[in-house]
């Protein structure tokens, strides 16, 4: 028996070593070994160099310090300059001359002009809105105006507490489609999961229902094979890798995309934290229990989640397929008990940080509380002031955190922020049955936003996201409902606590926190 386990253990690693994973891995190291090597044969000339470097990397200082974007990305690559100068410059210079950052963000500029006249805005609305709450109205306008997404009533939503009240809905919206399936998620896992969704996909195909599929392409590199989208393919059902990991040091492969939609018949919209595999709905256990939620519109929102799906999708299509036929039927009577919602994307290439903009938005305009789960907490200064203002000004602020998280190194970052928070007021709960991945505001009982933005600087500014920001519908009482059964099932983190944190973890959270807008 030990042989047999000693044999698999063997094969295990055997099959990792010698992986597409390992070789991609690989590969890169060995790229960052050359620039490494390159830089101290540099300095080994340091009579000739030293002058020139100097004068380089005062020159890409002066740059990164009046560059646009946030402080905390600049002053990294400014330390690693200072630390290291010809490493630091060439690293630099490699990045930022690279061509296929500025090829996708003018692509996706080009797709949003084109999804323009399906993303128009009633004044109406907007009207109404700014008479029910003047801030929510002029978050609406930024919205529309600058991101390009508009605000609508008219739409039921559901919220669901776990992955596995998600999945069993989503099965059941599924099976009712009759003109078109999209899906867009970051994680598959082959699994119960996946490979229940995907009978019934194959079943729709059969059935004459046009089914895309994309995944993120971090998927390749140990979830799922190379060549997937073949396999599925063979099924009549449309699918693709949004940019495939290759071995290659490149700045597209920084930016996933870490959506997750649904969306049928233009009707039914899912979005949410949950992605396809087996953690998500608790049938497999890695970080104690999984906690995430979801939520699902009906009605005339579900146009922007349809649109944010396919400017996605025709990023790598050279004829992109008329828009007409996927937009959703808008309704002609006015549900005001539905309130309003702004479904919303984030892209890293616009210059406009959409997902920190909600946040900011709830946590300025609350006038009682603002609860929050997030997986981590890995902040800028604009964000923990934001945070430590509404809790010295009065405001309730909770965040609720995993007890065991998936990432040792993000939680140790997360950690360095808990004093100054806790000093400020701001309550922290650690969820003790296991780990929180659910990312969702709510306030006031009156507003809320659900969502896949993590409040760490990979969501806030490298990623592509999506979410919803809800005011005056039902289900944000049932989104507020859901932190409280949540909350007594935490523990609250005191700052007697933090003295019980071991010393390298702190010092290893100091350390990480001075690349964190890089890792």
């Amino acid at each position: 028996m030990e042989n047999r386990t000693a044999k698999k253990a063997k094969k295990g690693v055997l099959s990792v070593v010698f992986s597409r994973t390992a070789l991609i891995l690989l590969l890169v190291v060995v790229q960052l070994l050359l620039m490494l090597g390159l830089a101290t044969y540099l300095t080994d000339y340091v009579v000739y160099v030293y002058g020139a470097m100097n004068i380089l990397g005062a020159v890409i200082v002066v740059y990164i310090i009046n560059q646009r974007g946030n402080p905390a990305f600049n002053m990294t690559w400014v330390l690693l300059i200072l630390i290291s100068p010809v490493f630091g410059c060439l690293f630099y210079l490699y990045v930022k001359s690279q061509l296929g950052t500025r090829y996708i963000g003018k692509r996706l500029g080009r797709l949003k002009l084109d999804t323009w006249q399906y993303m128009e805005q009633k004044q109406e609305i907007i009207d109404d809105l700014r008479l029910s709450k003047p801030a929510s109205a002029n978050l609406a306008h930024y919205m529309k105006y600058q991101v390009g997404f508009p605000t609508y009533r008219n739409t039921k939503a559901v919220y669901f507490a776990c992955g596995e009240e998600k999945f069993s809905v989503l099965i059941k919206q599924l099976e009712k489609a009759e003109n078109f399936i999209f899906m867009e998620y970051f994680i598959v896992e082959e699994g119960y999961m996946w490979d229940t969704i995907l009978d019934v996909l194959k079943r729709k195909v059969q059935e004459g229902v046009e089914v895309r599929f994309m995944y993120d392409g971090m998927c390749s590199i140990s979830l799922l094979p190379y060549n997937y989208p073949k396999t599925i393919q063979k099924y009549g059902i449309k699918c693709k890798m949004f940019s495939p990991i290759r071995p290659v040091l490149s700045t597209t492969q920084n930016n996933r995309d870490h959506r997750k939609i649904c969306v049928i018949d233009g009707k039914v919209g899912f979005t949410g934290g949950i992605n396809l595999g087996d953690e998500y709905i608790n049938r497999k256990v890695r970080f104690g229990y999984w906690k995430d939620t979801a939520v699902m519109l009906e009605g005339d929102a579900v146009q922007s989640l349809t649109m944010l799906f396919l400017q996605m999708w025709n990023v790598t299509e050279f004829k992109p397929d008329p828009y007409d036929r996927f937009v959703t039927p808008m309704s002609e009577e006015l549900h005001r008990e539905l309130g309003f919602m702004i479904p919303y994307g984030d892209s890293p290439y616009d210059n406009e940080d959409v997902g920190e903009e909600v946040y900011f938005h709830i946590l300025n305009h609350a006038k009682k509380y603002v609860h929050i789960m997030t997986p981590y907490l890995i902040l800028d200064n604009e964000m923990l002031d934001t945070l430590t203002r509404a809790a010295k000004s009065g405001i309730e602020v909770c965040i609720i955190m995993p007890h065991i998280p998936d990432k040792w190194y993000a939680f140790a970052v997360a950690k360095t922020y808990y004093r100054e928070l806790i000093e400020a007021g701001v309550q922290i709960y650690e969820f003790t049955p296991g780990f929180v991945h659910a990312k969702i505001f709510v306030s006031d009982d009156d507003t809320a936003t659900v969502g896949t933005i993590n409040l760490d600087y990979r969501s806030l500014y490298l990623h592509f996201e999506c979410g919803v920001f809800i005011y005056n519908n039902p289900v944000v009482r049932d989104i507020e409902n859901d932190f409280q059964k949540t909350l007594e099932k935490c523990q609250r983190v005191s700052v007697t606590d933090l003295k019980k944190i071991s010393p390298i973890m702190l010092i290893c959270g100091r350390v990480l926190r001075l690349i964190a807008p890089l890792m």
